[in-house]
């Protein structure tokens, strides 16, 4: 975020450009950004079938090979803001291709890869891509008309859907008949493919004024969540009370201590902390941070749930291949819910969208606890908090969108995602300890109880209420600056 003086609306395209033609660009424009967020939701959630086999892989331990996943969650917050930031410098389109190439890079080095450090390397790269869709976000509110944003905003979270529930099936389809290194090839080859494509058909952002990359902040910030995603991470296999986590965890505090002086005194600040401030964005944010938490209880806790033995006596006892088709229907909930959220948040705002799905959120968990022993009931609670998450991936952007200027929407954007991102790390972490605490012993083995499951059920439909409450107050405050800014005349 930068400067709060610049507030104009999106461009309007070429006077000279057709209508049928202007329309036909953004379309265009929509499907490619949607088809790169399918990719890396996708590449982010292919290498999890992967990992019971990966120890033998590659002879080493599972905690190592729990890297390949921590790997890409740290990096992906650690340099969404900084790409967020840089996009709005440079450029959205270029930062989207510069991003898709990084993905490119790393899929083909895990793809030749057969030893731990590389494919770590590859994935911590990999993670980049998840940077890529709050940018694709913000280049809709540059590239399309003012009542065409949340359609593409709602088009992109449906995409995401679609590649995260699609990431299990497809893993499984090729570990089971293919090479487990063809998992890195289709990305790479996909990658490729779409950065051409993106080259092509996204027309470029408009070209805004230029200012001082702030370097110092990015450093400080980069080590900062470094230093508070590891131990949210993988706390739960070094212990919560063990040095090295104790350590990290107080590290993080220094330097978000030492960041938050450094942003406010910067003339060019990578995130504008006074901007961020103000009670509009604050809560948008908050509950982007809250729903995350959410995001992480519904599909990955699901998975677990079809995949947990039935002697367990509340496990379904799928494999991770059955899992995976049995959660497809989760991705057609976001596709059909896309034109819904759209047309919702274009007659009666983003704001009564967001309350309305973090109302919904909060009882669907609720009711996920006394309904999550057959599988279908499990698929069917998966399903209705997928739709209020769909709701809300589509109000969420949309909002902020609405209260920064276009020359700070891709930073406002990734600061978004970056708070997801530590609301999801943060459930997990959550589910780890809950893990621990409540389990169950089938044979030789020892599995998550039923507890640890309900008890993610219920935090989550805390957080999700306290989101709701966010937005009330978000409501009552912008009906009360209209009386001011509009008083009644009698």
């Amino acid at each position: 975020m930068v400067s709060t003086r610049h507030t104009g609306a999106p461009p309007d395209r070429d006077p000279g450009l057709p209508h049928d033609a202007a329309a036909r660009t953004g379309t265009g424009t929509v499907v490619v950004l949607a088809a790169c967020g399918y990719l890396m939701a996708l590449q982010q959630t292919m290498v999890l079938p992967l990992l019971p086999a990966l120890p033998s892989l590659l002879q080493t331990s599972a905690s190592n090979a729990s890297w390949l996943v921590t790997a890409t969650l740290v990096t992906g917050a650690v340099v969404t803001p900084l790409i967020g930031r840089l996009a709005d410098m440079f450029g959205k389109k270029r930062l989207i291709v510069l991003t898709l190439l990084l993905v490119v890079a790393a899929s083909v080095l895990g793809a030749l890869s057969d030893a731990l450090v590389p494919l770590v390397l590859a994935r911590a790269t990999q993670g980049c891509g998840l940077a890529l869709v709050p940018v694709a976000m913000a280049t809709m509110r540059d590239v399309l008309p003012p009542h065409r944003v949340p359609g593409g905003v709602a088009t992109m979270g449906a995409s995401m859907a679609i590649g995260a529930a699609a990431g299990l099936p497809l893993s499984g389809t090729i570990v089971t008949f293919l090479d487990w290194h063809w998992i890195f090839w289709s990305v790479a080859l996909a990658g490729s493919v779409l950065t051409l494509v993106v080259a092509k058909v996204v027309p470029p952002s408009p070209p805004y004024p230029r200012e001082k990359f702030d370097l110092l902040g990015a450093v400080v910030l980069a080590g900062a969540l470094t230093t508070l995603l590891l131990p949210l991470s993988k706390g739960g296999q070094w212990g919560w009370t063990n040095r090295e986590t104790l350590l990290l965890a107080a590290t993080s505090v220094l330097l978000f201590a030492l960041w938050v002086p450094l942003q406010l005194r910067s003339e060019a600040p990578l995130v504008d902390l006074r901007v961020a401030a103000r009670p509009p964005l604050l809560l948008v944010n908050l509950c982007a941070l809250l729903i995350g938490f959410a995001l992480f209880s519904n599909i990955l806790i699901t998975a677990q749930l079809l995949q947990l033995p039935a002697a367990t006596g509340f496990g379904a006892g799928l494999s991770v291949l059955e899992a995976g088709f049995w959660l497809m229907p989760i991705a057609l909930v976001g596709i059909a819910t896309a034109p819904v959220a759209a047309r919702a948040i274009a007659r009666f705002g983003a704001q009564p969208v967001l309350l309305v799905a973090a109302t919904e959120l909060s009882m669907a968990f609720a009711l996920r606890v006394p309904f999550s022993r057959e599988p279908w009931q499990m698929l069917m609670g998966a399903v209705v908090v997928g739709l209020g998450l769909s709701l809300t991936i589509a109000a969420v952007p949309t909002l902020i969108m609405t209260v920064v200027p276009i020359t700070q929407s891709a930073s406002a954007t990734s600061i978004s995602a970056l708070l997801q991102s530590v609301g999801t790390s943060t459930a997990s972490a959550t589910m780890a300890a809950a893990a621990g605490i409540w389990t169950v012993e089938v044979g030789p083995h020892r599995y998550p109880g039923s507890t640890a499951f309900t008890t993610m059920f219920w935090i989550a439909a805390g957080t999700t209420a306290a989101a709701a409450g966010l937005t009330g107050l978000l409501i009552i405050g912008r009906r009360a600056g209209r009386a001011v800014t509009n008083p009644a005349r009698g």
